[in-house]
């Protein structure tokens, strides 16, 4: 993440309807066995994920100790996750940007299901570069790794009536100019066909919190476009169903969301947190070192694999996998 998010509002699970004209993604209570989200969420597990996360770590290890972007390490990067959605069967792009503080193109990763209604897609994305100082284990190859793992368990030709899209985003740590570019490059008839944003952003902090964001706060850059109290409440719901009480809370410009939002994009979003301290009480409902921060390698050399809370990414994976299938089976209103 760029800077550390501000918990300015939150508001426990599950409060309120949708707006008038915002389709809901329906779940069975309790799920039904057999369904494509049942067994996709039995499948999308830490250890898938942290095979993607030891990944990253080796390209860092190997390029000076980061993936930051421009650099060699991040485009190993691009090269390493681009190859894993081809190999699952998805359509891959990995379109350049040029920055605008140095001289120079870096490249985003997206990718697309090959099935569904083009008029409907449904975006899950992370942001791919690390800040210079580290490797980037878990901010963000915690946000990667975990879209990895639900890509590669839903492969590219999933039998679901929308399509699913992912983005790979570069230079986050600058001013998010992967994702800013990718929008930008979006027509207007492009960015009405995307039903739904969703950010991943640092899913396995070593004193984890559980949080989420869209549909909170006093005005529109706080709760993001309508609908997106929708996409914060689905993958509330989704976290409780693995066990969790999220904690609702504002967009407060700190990730790539910020790019969507402007655009008017609904948008939701999942953190674990990362240089803010834990409450007494937050420890009291998740576990974990009260007083502490979420994670104390923030921005560090030593945010490595070997310091990431699994638990924390096998459940933020799971309430993913949930939420991109309820999207990616509604239909759009």
């Amino acid at each position: 993440m760029w800077r550390s998010t501000v918990l300015l509002a939150v508001v426990f699970l599950l409060a309120g309807c949708a707006p008038a004209g915002t389709s809901t993604p329906e779940r069975s209570e309790p799920p039904d066995p057999g369904t494509f989200r049942t067994q996709l969420v039995e499948d999308v597990t830490a250890a898938g994920s942290a095979v993607h996360i030891d990944a990253l770590q080796r390209i860092a290890d190997a390029n000076g100790g980061n993936r930051a972007a421009p650099g060699p390490g991040y485009d190993a990067s691009v090269d390493y996750v681009a190859q894993v959605l081809r190999d699952a069967g998805f359509d891959v792009t990995t379109p350049s940007v040029q920055l605008e503080d140095t001289e120079g193109t870096v490249r985003n990763v997206v990718a697309q299901t090959r099935t569904g209604n083009a008029e409907n897609v449904v975006l899950a994305g992370a942001h791919l570069d690390s800040v210079p100082e580290g490797p980037g284990a878990n901010d963000n190859g915690s946000g990667v790794a975990a879209l990895l793992e639900i890509a590669v368990r839903m492969g590219g030709s999933p039998q679901l009536p929308n399509p699913v899209r992912f983005g790979f985003w570069a230079a986050e740590e600058q001013n998010f100019e992967g994702s800013v570019g990718y929008v930008d490059s979006l027509s207007p008839e492009d960015r009405e066909r995307l039903a739904v944003y969703l950010n991943v952003d640092m899913v396995a902090s070593p004193n984890a919190g559980y949080f989420v964001q869209g549909g909170v706060g006093g005005d529109l850059a706080a709760t993001g476009p309508p609908g997106s109290d929708v996409a914060g409440r689905v993958l509330a719901e989704e976290l409780a169903a693995v066990g969790v009480a999220a904690e609702r809370v504002e967009f407060d410009g700190g990730s790539d969301f910020a790019s969507f939002l402007d655009a008017g994009i609904r948008t939701g979003g999942v953190l674990a947190g990362d240089e803010g301290r834990k409450t007494g009480e937050q420890a009291e409902r998740w576990g974990g070192k009260p007083g502490v921060e979420f994670d104390p390698c923030y921005h560090a050399a030593c945010d490595r694999a070997e310091a990431i809370d699994r638990t924390a990414l096998d459940r933020f994976g799971d309430a993913l996998a949930g939420t991109i299938v309820r999207f990616a089976e509604s239909p759009r209103q």
